[in-house]
C-alpha cells in the first residue's frame, strides 16, 4: 500500500488520522494510551481489526509508562479500551490476548512483562497482515475478469493492519490482472465510503465509482452489480453480521435482485460467545454527526435523532463468508 494505517515507532504508535481524509494525509504519533483511546473514539483509528491492533499497542504503551500498582492499572486501562467502541469484537479479542500475556508473565521482572506485551501486540499486527492477504486470495476466487463489485463503508487497509478485508479481494484481483469495477456507497452519515474507500482505491489505481447510498438498488435492478462485498465488526455463532449502518439494507437489496452478498472477515471477528445478532450491543453515535456533519448544519435545531453506528444482517442474507481460513457458504438460498 502507498500508506501505513498503523505502525509502532520507538514504542510509540503512529497512525493516519482518518478524520481529515481525503483532503489531507496526516499522521499522529503518541506514547500516551489515553490519546490512543481518544483517537479510537474520534474515529481517527477505525475498522474492527485496526481498533484491535491499536488497543494492543495502547496496553503495552501504558505498561511501559506506569510500572507501578500494575494489576489495578492494567485492568483499568483494559476497561477504558473496551469502553471506547462497544461493537467491534476485535477490540475485546485483542485486549483479552494482551491480558493473557500479562497474567502469564506476572511473576517476571517489569522489563520482561513490558517486552512480552510489546511482542504480543506486534504479533497481533503481523497476524492481521497475513490474514488480510489470505482473505484477498480466497475471495478473489469468486470474482471473474470484468466483474463489478459494490461495497459499503470502508473495509480496506485503513480499517486493518494489512490490505483490508472486503477491499483485500479487490486489491488481489488487480494483482492477478483481473479488470474490475467498484461501486462505493458513500455511507452516511460519516461518509467512510466517500472519504476513505474511494480514496484508498484511487491510490491503487482501481476503477471506482462513488454513489449515494440510495443508488445501490437502482444499479442492481439495472444489472450493473455482479457482487456485493462488505466487511464485519462482529459475526455471531449463527452467522449474523454486525457491520456499518446501512449494510442490512444493501443485503436485502442484493437478495431481492439475485446479487451474491459476501462478508469478508478475519477469524478474530467471530464472536463465539454470542449465539445471534440480537445479543450484539449496537453503538449509538452523537446526534451532531447527523445534524451537523463536518460542521455544516443540515437539520433543524433540537430535532430528535437516532444514529446507530451499526446494524445486523441476518445470516440468511449472506451468500459466502470470505475468511482467512477459506470460503464458508452462507445460509442464503440462491
Amino acid at each position: 500500500m502507498n500508506f501505513k494505517t498503523l505502525e509502532l515507532v520507538d514504542k510509540k504508535l503512529r497512525w493516519i488520522d482518518q478524520t481529515v481524509l481525503p483532503l489531507e494525509v496526516s499522521y499522529k504519533t503518541s506514547d500516551d494510551y489515553q490519546e490512543i483511546i481518544t483517537a479510537i473514539k474520534r474515529l481517527e483509528v477505525r475498522g474492527a481489526p485496526a481498533i484491535g491492533i491499536a488497543a494492543a499497542f495502547a496496553l503495552a504503551i501504558a505498561a511501559e509508562k506506569e510500572q507501578d500498582t500494575y494489576d489495578e492499572f492494567i485492568l483499568k486501562v483494559a476497561n477504558e479500551l473496551r469502553d471506547s467502541r462497544p461493537t467491534a469484537v476485535n477490540l475485546f479479542w485483542a485486549i483479552d490476548r494482551m491480558l493473557d500475556i500479562y497474567v502469564k508473565y506476572a511473576n517476571e521482572s517489569t522489563e520482561d512483562i513490558i517486552n512480552e506485551l510489546f511482542y504480543e501486540a506486534k504479533c497481533i499486527h503481523k497476524e492481521d497482515i497475513a490474514m488480510c492477504q489470505q482473505i484477498g486470495l480466497n475471495g478473489a476466487t469468486l470474482i471473474k475478469d470484468g466483474d463489478t463489485i459494490l461495497t459499503h463503508c470502508n473495509a480496506g487497509a485503513l480499517a486493518t493492519g494489512g490490505i483490508g478485508t472486503a477491499l483485500a479481494v479487490m486489491y488481489t484481483c488487480k494483482e492477478q490482472g483481473k479488470k474490475i469495477q467498484v461501486f462505493a456507497d458513500e455511507t452516511r452519515p460519516l461518509l467512510q465510503g466517500a472519504r476513505l474507500t474511494a480514496w484508498e482505491l484511487q491510490q491503487e489505481n482501481i476503477d471506482v465509482t462513488l454513489i449515494t447510498d440510495n443508488t445501490a438498488g437502482m444499479l442492481m435492478r439495472q444489472g450493473k452489480i455482479d457482487h456485493v462485498i462488505v466487511g464485519a465488526d462482529r459475526v455471531t455463532n449463527n452467522g449474523d453480521v454486525a457491520n456499518k449502518i446501512g449494510t442490512y439494507a444493501v443485503a436485502v437489496l442484493a437478495k431481492e435482485h439475485g446479487v451474491p452478498f459476501y462478508v469478508a472477515l478475519p477469524d478474530s471477528t467471530y464472536d463465539k460467545s454470542l449465539e445471534t445478532g440480537d445479543e450484539i450491543i449496537i453503538e449509538e453515535r452523537s446526534s451532531e454527526e447527523v445534524t451537523k456533519g463536518f460542521g455544516n448544519q443540515t437539520a433543524p435545531d433540537n430535532v430528535k435523532v437516532y444514529s446507530p453506528a451499526f446494524d445486523v444482517t441476518p445470516a440468511e442474507y449472506v451468500s459466502y463468508y470470505i475468511t482467512d481460513k477459506g470460503l464458508q457458504k452462507g445460509m442464503r438460498e440462491e
